[in-house]
């Protein structure tokens, strides 16, 4: 086996060489764009899953698809501990080059030189800074319009400023944002309200974004019209059959085979979930000798594949946390891989719901747990109760 030529690649948004399964969500996609580039009103796109399912994935093949359609595309991460960098300068840097690529062109736009002084307003107002320097625009700003210092109000200013001059240009705009779990609710309650606009106006700007599950709850308490604004497709684990291309498809294009109980010993490690399929693709096209590979190859590639995993993919989420924290994780990882109540976490831990309570938002802010039902808690990070057990096996021991 060549291990320059192995197809498989875990990562953090790294494509994988095939893209299984998720033909419907991107089908979907490829028709609001459509739609929304054409002038018809359209749901924008919120992408809700666990970690490791491939949001990120799925957002770089919508912005491919986008650019194809004729889009002007922005792409942002958003991230936790924003301390110094507030959505608005999160986006600043990207809405000032989208105006001025509207702006260029042999006919001059007066709409996007509009959007440009609505935007120079709206960094004034807001203060924008890129590190330590001001965020500077050569042109006059537009007096009386983005400039309230409410966010909410002055980045719909600017999105209907940028929708018409897109209009006007005869193209459409997208704005792609991931981890929109990390926007504070003020941050998320104007996009959600400049959205709002921008569909009432039928302008051709589409918001796409993607985020752990509790985005759809955090985007309700936003705005009660969030449902009706958003399609939230919930991106999970692969289905067997979905699973088995995934891995069999990119081998087999190398002359590389898998025997079917290989395949079905990797669904059954990995559950299906994306990133850790492309884990253990990596590991036994490594260790294996020749075509097919096997069963026995898979359980020698499992010892190196979670070795990898303990090390890196949930080392670096368990050292975030506290040792309070880390007795939390380790209560819920004790009483099994689905949902458990609130309750009988703490009664694990000793302690009432009540003292448990602020641990339990602490860990949802972190990204670490969600509910996915009133006073129901569960890991964000698939397997990542049996990480738990092999890194901490005694929760007894563990100090209270």
């Amino acid at each position: 086996m060549d291990r320059a030529k192995n197809p498989f690649s875990p990562g953090a948004g790294t494509p994988p060489p095939e893209l299984a399964g998720r033909e419907a969500i991107l089908e979907d996609a490829q028709v609001a764009l459509t739609r929304v580039k054409d002038g018809r009103a359209e749901k924008s796109l919120m992408l809700v899953g666990l970690r490791g399912t491939g949001k990120t994935v799925l957002l770089g093949e919508i912005q491919r698809r986008a650019e194809d359609t004729g889009y002007k595309v922005v792409f942002i991460e958003a991230y936790e501990n924003r301390q110094k960098k507030s959505l608005t300068e999160l986006l600043a840097p990207h809405l000032k080059k989208l105006i001025f690529d509207l702006d260029r062109g042999q006919s001059i736009s007066q709409k996007a030189k509009r959007a440009l002084r609505v935007f120079k307003s709206f960094v004034n107002s807001m203060k924008v800074k890129i590190g330590d320097l001001e965020f500077y625009i050569d042109i006059d700003p537009e007096s009386g319009t983005a400039d309230s210092g409410d966010l909410a109000v002055d980045l719909t200013a600017v999105f209907v400023a940028i929708g018409e001059a897109a209009k006007e240009r005869e193209t459409a705009i997208a704005i792609i944002i991931d981890e929109l779990q990390y926007l504070e609710e003020q941050e998320l309650s104007a996009m959600i309200m400049a959205m709002h606009r921008i569909s009432q106006l039928s302008l051709p700007l589409i918001l796409i974004g993607a985020g752990l599950p509790q985005l759809i709850g955090k985007a309700g308490n936003s705005k009660s019209y969030a449902e009706r604004l958003f399609a939230y497709p919930e991106i999970g684990a692969l289905d067997k059959k979905s699973a088995h291309i995934a891995l069999a498809v990119p081998a087999k294009s190398l002359g590389i085979d898998f025997t079917e109980d290989a395949l079905n010993a990797i669904y059954e490690c990995t559950r299906g979930y994306p990133y850790f399929l492309q884990e253990w693709g990596y590991h036994v096209w490594n260790s294996a000798q020749q075509s097919p590979i096997t069963a026995d190859d898979v359980a020698q590639a499992t010892i190196k594949s979670l070795q990898n995993l303990d090390k890196n993919f949930f080392r670096v989420r368990l050292d975030r946390l506290t040792p309070t924290e880390k007795r939390y994780v380790r209560a819920l990882a004790d009483l099994g891989d689905t949902p458990q109540k609130s309750g009988d976490i703490a009664s694990k831990m000793g302690k009432s719901v009540e003292r448990v309570a602020p641990i339990r938002a602490q860990l949802i802010a972190k990204g670490m747990i969600y509910s996915p039902a009133h006073g129901n808690t569960a890991f964000t990070v698939p397997l990542f109760e049996e990480f738990l057990k092999r890194e901490i096996p005694d929760f007894d021991a563990m100090m209270p």
